[in-house]
């Protein structure tokens, strides 16, 4: 019931499909408008209603040289920067502010920084997003224990490794695509093992496809210590795994504009761009995007 003494505020509101031009074959991000005055606890509180893997917040930036910010949630947490919300959140910027439409580039505010977005509109529009810098260490978990919370082997060389791009995600190979596809962790291994790592969001895994193939990796990110056992289709973890293949020597076989598959085992098939520019060191993750739910919410002012 209606509590008549709660002060209530109605907000535009869309769920984007993120990294698919079919909707409910992407990943769904919750987007809400003039967020300025909902506190932290409010977005948190309603990022673990929605329960979507991500909840973006869209706000007035803070400093002139953005166009707009967003602050992004997990049901558990708020991220400095995630690559579906960003993505998503773009995609529905533009097709609410038409004065936008236009553009073939963007900056966004995050508090992970400001980050270049770009904008392309043919064919359909792709948005792009440049991560942040991708920073690599080693990981703490021995190699057995990640062999068991996985129920298959992870490749020794290059070994599994920790990457930070804004999220921290634990990141291993497996040696081919049917062993990704095949894979049923166990999730309470996999939440431990992250939760030691310093508190990385997920564990990702890879695995390079033959040469020819329409993708060239199959992916796939278990964040269960989020309460999400498993992203659809991941940015973040996909620009992670970027840097990884950058720093282990394998783009040169890839080539450093490539295509990831990502959510079949979900019943989506998600396909995530790469762009790796070498001599700037940057990782831009984009692709289409789908506008499912457009309206407005209500929430407390």
């Amino acid at each position: 019931m209606h509590d008549p003494h709660v002060s209530t505020r109605t907000r535009p509101f869309a769920q984007v499909d993120v990294f698919t031009t079919r909707a409910g074959y992407g990943n769904p991000v919750a987007v809400v408008f003039d967020a300025d005055s909902l506190d932290s606890a409010s977005m948190q509180r309603l990022a673990h209603w929605t329960h979507l893997s991500e909840t973006t917040f869209v706000l007035a930036p803070t400093t002139a040289q953005a166009d707009f910010r967003v602050r992004i949630f997990t049901p558990r947490q708020e991220l400095p920067f995630a690559g579906h919300p960003t993505v998503g959140a773009t995609h529905a910027l533009l097709q609410a502010r038409s004065e936008l439409g236009a553009r073939s580039a963007l900056t966004l505010e995050c508090a992970a920084g400001l980050l270049p977005v770009r904008i392309e509109h043919t064919p359909g529009r792709s948005i792009f997003v440049q991560a942040p810098p991708a920073r690599t260490e080693p990981c703490r978990t021995r190699l057995d224990a990640l062999t068991a919370a996985l129920g298959s082997e992870a490749c020794t060389a290059p070994a599994p490794c920790l990457v930070d791009v804004g999220a921290r995600w634990l990141v291993a190979q497996l040696a081919l695509p049917a062993q990704v596809r095949a894979l049923r962790p166990d999730l309470a291994a996999v939440a431990a093992l992250t939760t030691r790592e310093r508190d990385a969001v997920g564990l990702c895994v890879f695995a390079r496809e033959p040469a020819g193939s329409a993708c060239a990796i199959v992916v796939r990110a278990f964040c269960p210590a989020d309460g999400i056992d498993e992203d659809p289709v991941t940015g973040s973890a996909n620009a992670a795994i970027a840097a990884f293949l950058r720093d282990s020597g394998q783009l040169t076989a890839l080539g450093a504009h490539y295509r990831a598959s990502q959510g079949r085992e979900l019943g989506r098939d998600g396909v995530v761009e790469v762009r790796v520019d070498a001599a700037a060191g940057s990782i831009a993750i984009g692709g289409a995007c789908v506008t499912c739910i457009r309206g407005s919410i209500t929430l407390p002012a």
